[in-house]
């Protein structure tokens, strides 16, 4: 057996003792003697004898034991022409005093923090101070409208929020203290102080319990780390999945920690004093993972960059961050390929630099397709790697293990199932398809280390969203298949959620904003397929009886609606106006069957259509 196989099949065949192994590469304050909990099935806890602090082992093991002159961060922000550097002594200095801040307010261990931060290090840092005295934080991306924010503060009630008076964009700056105002005049909760980072592109006006972070922080004394149960929540993000009250994934301390520590390792092949890069955000998880916490786990030096990394006048951006702070490894999206491969096909700007110590590009959060990874592979000469993953796991199901045994690449592929992740394709009487075979993606329970326990406050969610499916087995909510190599290939989503440049939205989110408005009688959105984001949203509006008004003033009404409640983020540009839409006689709207039309299959009509001349209109709009 190759190291893979070897690997995958003791990490399923005996989890204890797998995991067991890899918390060793973690200092705990109280070593656990057990892995695996599943005494409250499906409900299963990892390391539940277990005591560690996810802040120490990201920062003071290494400035204490060697590293403490190393860069652990460094900050690239070509919107504001800054840079900055800080080892691993100076950011677990900066993280200890800023603990001590929190403290002073008196945040303590379980208690809330939201963040509403960009790409700055105060973000990094307030992430770890949190961590640093067992406080749970839950960072909102800065693109989210007040309402969205207003719903994470309802649903976390945190005692603090932090944040910046802006967030800085290519083209505008985000005032963000007016969002988080408008977002508290709709909550009942109401947090004890909003403590803001001044920024000197827009200087927030400060009232009331407001505070000032560069005061806050010149007064505060630094503290040490507070050791938390391993099962305790290190933090809650958000899924943009639902409508109503946000879904509060949770992650729990010890699991997160040793499952990314193992991952960057066996993964991605990086280790201490390696230099990686993954261009997202922190709102995102994949900020969380493999911005803040992996990279710092294992030692490494991680580049935080504020901006958009694409498009013109600057489409070698990627290429001179990766020359400049020598990156070995990058994790990006494809739509910014896609973005980079538009503005400059032939990569001009790539021979402007040097990439000699580049050795890997990392592809996720939408399918790869293989025009996308043939450009980059040609290009670079580098392997370009897909794999699979969702906010809720936390980590990667499906990818091509560097560290452990690289595969050879299957364009299109997600490559196989990591060691930990027990992936079956399911029918829809849960029965296991054969290789070749498309299905429902399913991971047969207990999920590893690292992944959700459950959602914020509500087991019974959890269960209903992930797990009452197909008994026994956790529901990732995406099809696709297994090949006779065991590769894996996902083929895109079975429910409301589409995924606008590595952004996983709700389409039902959408619905009801646009329901919302006075001359709608029903709509519906759908993620259509898109050159450069992968998908975008497109809307089917209905009016009501008797109103009249021009299209073209009601669609930009529409995507302002969308802009306002949902964010920019959405990238919702586009709406029509149909006299009707495909439903089902008991008056379900046949979205499936719209996707396949936009698509560009033409499947069989369903025998339960209401009226099947309505998609002749349909075809019409989308098939121009």
């Amino acid at each position: 057996m190759g190291a893979y196989t070897e690997t995958y099949r003791r990490s399923l065949d005996d989890p204890e003792r797998f995991w067991l192994e890899a918390a060793r590469a973690i200092d705990w304050t109280q070593r656990p003697t057990r892995a695996l909990d599943s005494s409250a099935a499906p409900f299963y806890r990892w390391y539940p004898d277990g005591e560690l602090n996810t802040s120490y082992n990201a920062l003071d093991r290494h400035a204490d034991g060697g590293r403490g002159a190393q860069d652990a961060l460094i900050w690239d922000s070509p919107v504001t022409g800054r840079k900055r550097r800080y080892t691993y002594a100076e950011l677990r200095d900066e993280v200890a005093t800023f603990a001590g801040a929190l403290a002073s307010l008196g945040v303590t261990r379980g208690d809330r923090v939201i963040l509403y931060l960009p790409m700055i290090p105060q973000a990094v840092i307030a992430m770890l101070a949190c961590a640093r005295i067992g406080a749970v934080h839950s960072v909102v991306f800065g693109g989210f409208a007040p309402k969205e924010l207003a719903a994470r503060i309802e649903d976390a009630k945190p005692k603090l929020i932090l944040a910046a008076s802006c967030g800085i964009e290519p083209t505008r700056v985000v005032e963000y203290k007016p969002i988080i105002d408008a977002a508290l005049e709709t909550t009942e909760h109401q947090p004890d102080h909003v403590v803001v980072f001044q920024r000197e592109q827009a200087r927030a006006e400060l009232s009331g319990t407001d505070l000032d972070w560069t005061e806050l922080v010149a007064d505060a004394d630094p503290v040490d780390p507070v050791p938390v149960k391993a099962t305790d929540p290190l933090y809650i993000l958000y899924t943009s999945g639902t409508t109503g009250r946000p879904k509060g994934v949770v992650r729990d301390a010890g699991g997160h920690a040793v499952a990314l520590a193992w991952s960057m390792g066996a993964l991605y092949d990086v280790h201490a004093g390696d230099v990686w890069w993954t261009a997202s955000d922190v709102g995102w998880v994949v900020g969380h993972s493999y911005i803040v916490y992996a990279p710092l786990l294992v030692g490494a030096t991680t580049v935080l960059y504020e901006g958009k990394p694409v498009g013109t006048p600057d489409a070698g951006a990627f290429w001179r961050v990766i020359s400049e702070h020598g990156v070995q490894a990058l994790f990006t999206a494809p739509t910014a390929l896609r973005a980079v491969k538009k503005v400059d096909p032939d990569a001009d700007e790539l021979k402007k630099y040097d990439l000699s110590r580049f050795r890997t590009l990392f592809m996720a959060g939408e399918r790869l397709d293989p025009e996308t990874y043939h450009w980059a592979h040609d290009i670079l000469g580098t392997p370009v790697v897909d794999h699979w993953w969702q906010t809720e796991t936390g980590w990667p199901i499906a990818a091509n293990p560097r560290g452990l045994e690289p595969m050879p690449v299957k364009p299109g592929s997600a490559t196989k199932p990591v060691p930990g992740w027990d992936v079956r394709i399911l029918d829809q009487a849960g029965e296991e398809l054969p290789a070749g075979r498309e299905g429902a993606i399913t991971l047969k329970l207990p999920l590893p280390p690292g992944s959700l326990p459950t959602l914020w406050g509500d087991d019974e969610r959890y269960r209903e969203a992930y797990l009452s499916r197909y008994p026994g087995y956790y529901l990732t909510g995406d099809s696709g298949y297994l090949d006779e190599d065991g590769y894996l290939f996902v083929m895109g989503r079975t429910d409301d959620v589409i995924n606008v440049a590595g952004h996983r939205l709700s389409t039902g989110s959408m619905e009801a904003v646009l329901a919302s408005h006075p001359a709608v009688a029903e709509c519906a959105v759908i993620g259509v397929a898109d050159q450069l984001k992968g998908q975008v949203p497109r809307g089917f509006v209905v009016l009501k009886s008797g109103v009249d008004v021009p299209e073209e003033q009601l669609r930009d009404e529409l995507v302002a609606l969308v802009r306002r409640d949902i964010g920019p983020v959405a990238a919702f540009r586009d709406v029509s106006v149909v006299s009707a839409l495909p439903k089902t006689r008991s008056g379900k709207i046949l979205r499936k069957t719209m996707r396949g039309i936009a698509d560009g299959r033409d499947e069989a009509v369903p025998s339960t259509i209401e009226d099947p001349s309505v998609l002749d209109a349909l075809r019409a709009i989308l098939r121009p």
